[in-house]
């Protein structure tokens, strides 16, 4: 039987940004197609951003997500990601090229500025995020569905780090799951996004170089607590540690309020796998699969080449132990 998560499961950031406020259901804004799109409903909202369900104006359906921020947020940072390293065509090439079923990588349909405040994104709808799921079953999630979502997780970072960027905010927020025939795993939330190899040259190690703890507190990777430029490794760590709270609903620091004591609680275990494990996972047998993968991405060095289809590869076995494969539905 699965137990629940303890306390609350939303992700804590360090709040910085000024609160964004709400548009009218019904009211229209228009991209710089000149297409319009009709505000239908209200679907989440944070400090920084709110998520509506949009449609054309005359159209029955609406099947389409409009993220909207501050002009001056961290939005536009997403919009210039978006344009330069996620363009359907350069997704769809990476597809063909690694004879891949599906990559969960974002397609951007429009943006554009609204009443000189507002900045906003259009996304072909891509289901519920797992935050909702997770607050809605108020359970934790099973070690066959943590892998099958780990493999998808880890197929978009791949995809991200050979286009120069790192995502720097994994977490349940920005993670969706659309439902049919086969299991289908969005990354998204590329607001923190950040060109790590500009041009194919890694950026310096410099601590400080950076606002510092920027993104969700609990699974943000200690370069990203010291200001360091977020690096690979930096990503393959927020998964595991992303991994290990929804299996388990257990991080050392998940109770911490001041992102100094977290961040050093962090660099206390990152030497320590077997600790972390052995507090994560308590009575239960620790996963082999989960200390496997921790273990090789805890190591990496800063400017690191991680090894992905190694890690894939562990992922992936393990799930075919289990009776699974990253293809089928996700049983949530």
């Amino acid at each position: 039987m699965l137990g629940s998560f303890h306390g609350k499961s939303k992700a804590k950031k360090v709040k910085r940004a000024s609160a964004v406020e709400k548009l009218q259901e019904g009211e229209e804004v228009t991209d710089t197609t000149g297409k319009k799109w009709k505000l239908m409903k209200l679907l989440s909202q944070s400090w920084t951003e709110l998520i509506y369900e949009v449609s054309h104006p005359n159209a029955k359906e609406s099947n389409h997500v409009l993220k909207l921020g501050a002009n001056d947020g961290r939005v536009f940072n997403e919009q210039n990601f978006l344009q330069r390293a996620a363009k359907p065509a350069s997704v769809e090439k990476w597809i063909k090229q690694n004879k891949m079923d599906f990559l969960g990588i974002p397609s951007c349909v429009g943006f554009g500025r609204h009443a000189d405040s507002y900045r906003f994104l259009i996304f072909p709808s891509m289901g519920q995020s797992l935050q909702s799921i997770i607050e809605e079953e108020n359970k934790l999630l099973s070690e066959k569905v943590v892998l099958q979502l780990a493999c998808r997780i880890l197929d978009a970072l791949e995809y991200l780090h050979s286009n120069e960027y790192v995502h720097t905010d994994i977490n349940a927020e920005n993670v969706y799951i659309k439902p049919g025939q086969k299991s289908q795993v969005y990354l998204v939330g590329y607001c923190h996004a950040f060109r790590y190899c500009p041009g194919g040259q890694h950026v310096e190690y410099r601590e400080h170089s950076r606002m510092p703890h920027e993104g969700a507190i609990e699974f943000i990777s200690l370069d990203a607590h010291k200001g360091l430029g977020p690096s690979r490794r930096s990503d393959l760590q927020s998964l595991g540690y992303c991994m290990l709270h929804w299996h388990t609903g257990v991080l050392p620091w998940a109770e911490l309020t001041e992102p100094e004591q977290v961040a050093t609680q962090k660099q206390r275990f990152l030497g320590d796998v077997p600790a972390l494990l052995h507090l994560c996972f308590g009575k239960n047998k620790v996963s082999t699969a989960f200390q496997s993968y921790l273990t090789s991405v805890m190591a990496l060095h800063y400017a690191e080449q991680p090894n992905y289809s190694a890690l894939k590869s562990g992922l992936s076995d393990a799930l075919l132990l289990l009776g699974g494969s990253v293809e089928e539905p996700l049983a949530l």
